[in-house]
């Protein structure tokens, strides 16, 4: 957790972008017996990170932190609630409840952090969809009003088909693999990231995608960064490691390409009015110039290099919130 927060800041200093989150774990980076000691630790790096920040960045956008909790339905929840908000509430951009099933463990979570801290100090909530059932209420999730993004959870929905699907769906395989049924070809699990994507787009919420184990492999985790956010529709991934930080948030940003692209469009459509254009004989008009607008967003907000033209709309810092 440290290692990510000082990469966060460092990269935070170089692009005057916060480029991705750290979600401090009460979860599974707690010990069986050791959840509240884990939980007074994220509190305290959470606490340490805005002390930090105010002294030395104060100038640049907030680094983002997250604390995920336990679900709701755990004995530590409680504890998590009352530790992590109650200690350091403000200085969380986002509260992650893993196991959500229905809009009913959202409203539970969100009743327990406004007895804490009130609803006017509660972050936002991320939720993890794990299960088939949860896959189901995707769109219902997604639409209630205090969830910002909704993530996936490869592992544990795998894990609860009882054997159903297998190991292979939580891999990714070889590039010259054209048989493994690994986690973008297994259909059951294609099926709910791309309904937990479309939930997301549906309603203005971030979908984020699930983790790539094999953390040593970075070709193999580009590709598959680069697929979840070109075929799948996701704008943001789960890291397991801070060695895979850079690759995915360089795979989810546009190409050097792309940005020349559109800041021609944008150029020439600006300067028509916003009228429709043609360019290299091909028609755009104002859905267009929205697309090519939030993709220089997307490249801004990934720490891009902009295009000299663009770099005027883009003059005061803005935090990576797809």
């Amino acid at each position: 957790m440290k290692k990510s927060l000082q990469l966060q800041a460092q990269m935070l200093e170089a692009s005057g972008a916060c480029t991705f989150d750290v979600t401090l774990d009460c979860e599974d980076g707690a010990p069986v017996g050791g959840e509240v000691e884990q939980a007074h630790l994220v509190a305290e790096l959470a606490l340490h990170t805005q002390h930090q920040h105010q002294q030395h960045r104060a100038a640049l956008p907030r680094q983002r932190v997250g604390a995920r909790l336990h679900p709701v339905d755990h004995p530590a929840f409680g504890p998590d609630v009352a530790i992590v908000l109650g200690k350091a509430a403000s200085a969380l951009s986002y509260i992650m409840i893993p196991k959500v099933e229905s809009c009913a463990d959202v409203d539970r979570a969100a009743a327990a952090m406004d007895a804490a801290v009130g609803a006017h100090n509660a972050p936002p909530l991320h939720v993890l969809i794990e299960s088939p059932a949860a896959v189901q209420q995707a769109f219902a999730i997604a639409a209630h009003a205090r969830v910002e993004s909704v993530s996936f959870g490869l592992m544990d929905f795998v894990s609860a088909h009882g054997g159903a699907i297998g190991s292979s769906a939580m891999t990714v395989r070889a590039a010259d693999d054209h048989a493994t049924l690994d986690q973008f070809h297994h259909p059951l699990v294609v099926r709910a990231k791309t309904e937990i994507a479309s939930a997301c787009h549906a309603y203005g919420k971030v979908p984020s995608h699930c983790v790539v184990t094999e953390f040593r492999n970075r070709d193999t985790l580009a590709r598959a960064a680069r697929y979840a956010a070109n075929a799948l529709g996701f704008t943001r991934m789960w890291s397991i490691h801070p060695d895979q930080i850079a690759t995915i948030v360089q795979a989810f940003a546009p190409t050097a390409a792309e940005l020349e692209l559109a800041a021609t469009i944008i150029d020439a459509a600006a300067r028509q009015e916003w009228a429709p254009i043609s360019i290299a004989g091909t028609l755009h008009d104002r859905a267009s110039y929205r697309y090519f607008w939030q993709l220089m967003e997307r490249a801004h907000a990934t720490g891009c290099a902009l295009p000299e033209s663009m770099r005027s709309y883009f003059s005061a810092p803005s935090q990576y919130s797809e």
